[in-house]
């Protein structure tokens, strides 16, 4: 409202009509008040904004110029018109956009769609531009056996001929379930012992499940009056057997937090497998799970979750991002999402990976535990270098002219390059062999 309050002041004489002036306002906030020799007679000297912000303002001035107006009884500054018929083909294709990406879709009212499709605003806004936000970042393939095996060291141990004395086996284990396995960083942290077994089809790999931290199907080491295990979801397990609420439920701020999305669960004992990529990490996985759970076996844990910190209590996220973060610099890298190298960049570096590999969209989709083919788009999006090298790789594939034959750039005025035509031309002195 200020800003059209100051338009109004420095250029209400130029206009005779609210709307018109409403509409010259929305035009300077695209271009700014200065013309094109730099001077402004309202003295304002706006710089243009971007098309979203200049959206939301005139969508929020043109509700309370209809506000006020109704109220004082008044002409509104950015009235309803008529929509033409380009105009109303356009509202309804963005309108059936909505519909077909709501899960409300089947609460829609046509009749006041068609009403409110009927009409503009006399001021419009332009369109915002489609934007490629380029692809996601992932960590740097070429540097996880760096992270693993000389960032994740224990402080003091580093120099021990005992590797589980050497390296800290719980983040290590933790980052391979998300750069390996795919898992977001909170996945991890609801992980029970009795979660990881031997893979019955391949024994030397780990078999992995993730289940629901509230409806997933518990354990059956919590027993009746009668000795008999009792069947319940991990709720009632936590509670019942360790006084305990599934780490989802914790407030966001709590060590216990974890956050839990709502991931697609296999229908039987409603947990996520670990499809791991390359399938030699479960077997690593296996080596280094069997050292580290002799590690936890010594300490006083009360409770099932597998990641513990020295003194056995459940581990904090933030206390292994922090964690992660230092190993990413002893070898050398800088911490940031930008560069893939948060924790985030493991399971976007999965997905990549899965892409790589030529997997069915359909696979792919089952591995990253997605609900719709649609959510695998943000991790599998090449980046501007892959493109690059697709395209180039293609025109390898396709053989010099067959498409599009690469000019004779010296033709054109670039005689200089080499005026005595030995290695350009129509006819080189000197020809390639």
């Amino acid at each position: 409202v200020g800003l059209l309050l100051d338009y109004m002041s420095a250029n209400h004489q130029h206009f005779s009509r609210p709307e018109d002036l409403f509409e010259a306002f929305v035009a300077r906030l695209y271009t700014g008040t200065a013309d094109g020799e730099g001077r402004d007679p309202g003295q304002l000297y706006w710089m243009g904004m971007n098309t979203p912000l200049i959206r939301q303002l005139t969508n929020l001035l043109s509700e309370f110029s209809d506000w006020m107006a109704k109220q004082q009884q008044t002409q509104p500054l950015n009235p309803w018109r008529e929509a033409s018929r380009s105009e109303e083909l356009l509202a309804w294709a963005a309108w059936e956009k909505r519909r077909n990406h709501s899960i409300f879709s089947h609460t829609v009212d046509y009749d006041a769609a068609a009403l409110q499709n009927k009409r503009t605003r006399q001021a419009l806004v332009k369109k915002t531009p489609v934007v490629d936000r380029g692809a996601v970042k992932h960590f740097p393939q070429d540097r996880i056996e760096d992270l693993l095996f000389k960032g994740f060291i224990v402080p003091g141990k580093q120099n021990s001929p005992r590797l589980e004395e050497r390296l800290n086996l719980r983040d290590i284990l933790i980052t391979m379930l998300m750069n390996f396995g795919g898992l977001r960083v909170s996945e991890p942290f609801h992980l029970f012992v009795h979660d990881v077994l031997p893979d019955p089809y391949h024994p030397e790999r780990a078999y992995v499940r993730i289940f629901h931290p509230e409806e997933g199907l518990a354990p059956p080491d919590w027993r009746d009056a009668k000795g008999k295990p009792i069947k319940c979801n991990r709720a009632a397990y936590l509670k019942g057997k360790h006084g305990l609420a599934p780490r989802n439920l914790y407030y966001p701020t709590a060590a216990m937090h974890a956050g839990w999305k709502g991931n697609v669960v296999e229908a039987e004992g409603k947990f996520m497998p670990v499809f791991w990529c390359p399938t030699w990490a479960g077997e690593l996985f296996m080596k280094l799970w069997v050292l580290y759970m002799a590690q936890r076996s010594r300490l006083p844990c009360d409770h099932p979750f597998a990641f513990v910190t020295e003194t056995g209590k459940p581990y904090a996220i933030n206390d292994f991002m922090g964690q992660h973060a230092r190993a990413v610099e002893r070898i050398g890298l800088v911490v940031a999402k930008m560069l893939g190298t948060s924790v985030h960049g493991h399971r976007h570096g999965y997905g990549q990976r899965i892409t790589d590999y030529e997997l069915d969209p359909l696979a792919r989709k089952k591995a990253l535990h997605h609900k719709s083919l649609e959510s695998q788009v943000v991790y599998t999006e090449p980046d501007m270098q892959k493109v690059n090298r697709m395209i180039e790789a293609a025109s390898q594939r396709m053989g010099s002219g067959t498409l599009l034959a690469r000019p004779d750039f010296s033709s054109y005025g670039f005689e200089d390059v080499d005026p005595l035509g030995l290695m350009t031309g129509p006819n080189p002195k000197l020809r390639r062999p």
